[in-house]
């Protein structure tokens, strides 16, 4: 005889619902931090918060993180490591044009800051207090100088960029100017670049500093 959809689904009587694994649990909780860092700064969370948005209770939040910065130092982690393998591809793939590469690169880094942007603003505030997240930022933007350096280098070489400045003082430059035009766009501390006109604009700057001119040979 078929039994009832709805009955089959019910559980049985006393038996509990499956437990969230501790993964699931560390994933509520990163994710509860970031959409309350979309609704308020760091500071005006608490740990109860973060607790009480990922259905455990404060006791099990310690068990995974020692503190809500501990928290936002995880997130930047996963963020960076997105933004990475994201600027990491386009470095090692072929494009039709030096300018299109850069671009693709550019977009890239903003596409996932843009994606997580509460949280890379509240990294950026956080960096001035706290040491590990300062020294995660500064491992990432040192991760993007070499990358950039190396890329002008290898520009030099095949005679498309002329020579110039050390390519590693230019990469901080540039890498630098990123950072900050980021922040006031997803921040709106302005003056700020409009968000549909930002790769633009730094494409244009970065082809400029690079190849002294926004339109480089192919």
């Amino acid at each position: 005889m078929a039994t009832d959809p709805a009955v089959r689904s019910r559980p049985a009587r006393g038996r509990r619902a499956p437990r969230p694994s501790g993964d699931e649990r560390e994933l509520a909780i990163l994710a509860t931090a970031e959409r309350l860092l979309a609704e308020r700064p760091l500071s005006e969370i608490s740990t109860d918060d973060l607790a009480r948005g990922a259905g455990i209770s404060r006791p099990t939040f310690y068990f995974y993180f020692r503190s809500k910065d501990a928290v936002l130092l995880t997130l930047l982690d996963r963020v960076t490591e997105e933004a990475e393998r994201a600027s990491a591809v386009v470095f090692d793939r072929p494009a039709p044009t030096a300018a299109q590469r850069w671009r693709q690169c550019l977009d890239a880094i903003f596409s996932t800051f843009r994606a997580h942007r509460a949280v890379a603003l509240a990294a950026a505030e956080a960096r001035h207090t706290n040491a590990e997240v300062r020294q995660l930022w500064a491992g990432m933007m040192e991760t993007w100088v070499s990358r950039t350096a190396d890329a002008i280098e290898a520009e030099r070489a095949r005679g498309a960029a002329p020579p110039g400045r050390p390519a590693r003082d230019l990469a901080i430059a540039l890498n630098s100017m990123n950072e900050r035009v980021l922040y006031a766009t997803f921040g709106g501390d302005g003056p700020a670049v409009p968000e549909p006109e930002v790769v633009g604009v730094l494409l244009d700057v970065w082809l400029s500093a690079i190849y002294r001119t926004t339109e480089p040979p192919a």
